[in-house]
Parts: structure tokens; C-alpha cells; sequence
């Protein structure tokens, strides 16, 4: 079998099992997706630069999508929230960030499997950018540190309003498919729409 043991088989393959050959498996597949995209990402090319076989990837995964979401997680780290002081810092540092990722050519591959994930949620949750909880549990931490300080109402403290910037953000590259978002289209966002909305929920 091809994942008997450690040691040398036909077709330069290497006799590995469990975690040893699912790591080769997904460092295969991350470089296979830095150099050809998504669009040029096959299992032959993956199990070939792994040193396995195909049937050891259809195993762990069941397509060349979900293997390409594997692989997308490896190459990404979460950072923690921001904290500038002030709600309007916050929430433009969030942006910001997210538009120098999403313009970067990791940015490229996000957007490509968002594009073949469709609506498939179960693939879309396990995108850390996608995952609804991590993206509103961040949004949710500076909003709050905000209501701490003062500048938000407790009313403003929803999932659905907390996100609304990011969403916007998300809109200019996924709807209207632009390379970068200006750093006034992120301003515009916070000061013409995120800031009125969360100054507006608990008054009146």
C-alpha cells in the first residue's frame, strides 16, 4: 500500500501514513496553488509533488476544492482585533487590512475558491475571511471595546449591524469585482454609512 510505512516505493513515491503524508499532501498543494492558482490546481499535480498517489488525497478529501481549502488555511494566520483607541481607527484598520489581503495574490486565491464555492456553505465556513462566527466575533470585539468607552450604544451591539463595513468591503470585490479598493472608498464606508448606522441604533 502506499501509505504502509516510512521508506522508498516505485514512481518516486515515499511509504508514509497519517499526519506525515496528510502534511506532504497540503504543502504539495500549497505550493501548487502559489504557482498555478486555483485554476491550475489537479490532484495528478498535487499526489505528484507529494510523492503519492491520488487515492491518498480523494481519502482526506473529496475534490480538488476542498483539498484547495485545506491548503488555503495552511497559508493564512489570524491576527488579533485591533486597538486604536477609538472605534473609527478600529474599524478602518480592520478595512484596511482586509483590502491589502483580498488585493494580494493570496487575495487571488480566496476569491477564486470563493467563486467555485458558490453558495456551499460548508466550504465558505472553513475560509477564515468567510466564516461568519470569526468574522463576527472580531467586528463584535471592537464594537464592544467601543460601547466600553462610550461611543456606541449597547443597542449597537447586533451581529448583522457590527458587520456591515466588512460586508461593504467584501461587495466591492466580489460584486463589482475590483483589483483594490481606494483607502476613500474605506473611509467612505466608516464615516458615510458604519459610523451613522451604530450612532443611530439605540436613540430616538
Amino acid at each position: 500500500m502506499a501509505e504502509a510505512s516510512t521508506g522508498q516505493t516505485g514512481a518516486g513515491q515515499t511509504r508514509r501514513r497519517g499526519a506525515a503524508l496528510e502534511d506532504a499532501i497540503l504543502r504539495a498543494a500549497v505550493d501548487e496553488l502559489t504557482e498555478s492558482g486555483y485554476a491550475g490546481l489537479t490532484m495528478d499535480q498535487v499526489a505528484k509533488r507529494a510523492g503519492t498517489n491520488k487515492n491518498a488525497l480523494y481519502r482526506r478529501w473529496p475534490n480538488r476544492l476542498a483539498l484547495a481549502v485545506a491548503a488555503y488555511r495552511r497559508m493564512t494566520t489570524t491576527a488579533e482585533p485591533p486597538d486604536t483607541g477609538s472605534l473609527r481607527g478600529d474599524a478602518l484598520e480592520l478595512l484596511r487590512a482586509a483590502n491589502r489581503h483580498w488585493s494580494s495574490p493570496l487575495g487571488a486565491i480566496l476569491r477564486d475558491l470563493m467563486a467555485a464555492a458558490g453558495g456551499a456553505s460548508e466550504f465558505l465556513a472553513q475560509l477564515p475571511e468567510q466564516s461568519t462566527d470569526a468574522v463576527t466575533a472580531t467586528w463584535l470585539t471592537v464594537l464592544g471595546r467601543a460601547i466600553t468607552r462610550g461611543e456606541a450604544s449597547p443597542e449597537a451591539l447586533h451581529p448583522r449591524v457590527a458587520t456591515t463595513a466588512i460586508v461593504l468591503l467584501r461587495n466591492e470585490f466580489v460584486v463589482r469585482g475590483v483589483p483594490t479598493a481606494p483607502d476613500e472608498v474605506l473611509v467612505e464606508i466608516v464615516d458615510e454609512v458604519y459610523l451613522p448606522l451604530l450612532h443611530g441604533r439605540g436613540t430616538g
